[in-house]
């Protein structure tokens, strides 16, 4: 039996953070990041086969009062809309923090704002499923 991945997400309107676990579901790596157009979902469906990914892990943005946002609303309409593309499960995770501890990850690894854009939303996608693989061991 082939050993499978899960997959964090860290949703944008302009690009989507991708990160992998390892096949042990141990570690969280961050993979890629993907841009949300026309392409997006030709590109999911190929990672998910090759990386045999079986769960989803979708970063929700709530407020710190624990509340829905504009944003939160968005990302719960992108669950759906996938939903009816893929049939891999997705599981919705608190991100709250996960984009500012990516900004002071990328600062201490001395990138700038402007350099570290590339990067941050795979690593805040790393966060997140590194946070759910914590809480689920």
């Amino acid at each position: 039996m082939a050993l499978t991945r899960l997959m964090g997400m860290d949703y944008g309107s302009v690009r989507i953070g991708i990160a992998l676990s390892d096949p042990l579901q141990i570690i969280a790596e961050p993979y890629c990041v993907l841009k949300n157009n026309d392409t997006f979902l030709s590109n999911l469906r190929k990672i998910i086969e090759e990386k045999l990914i079986t769960k989803i892990i979708l970063g929700l943005p709530i407020n710190i009062a624990g509340e829905d946002t504009e944003k939160t609303l968005e990302v719960r309409e992108f669950k759906d809309k996938l939903l009816t593309e893929i049939t891999t499960p997705i599981e919705f995770w608190d991100e709250r923090y996960s984009s500012s501890e990516a900004k002071t990850i990328l600062q201490k690894m001395k990138y700038t704002p402007q350099s570290g854009r590339k990067i941050i939303d795979k690593i805040a996608a790393s966060l997140i499923l590194k946070d759910y693989l914590e809480n689920h061991q």
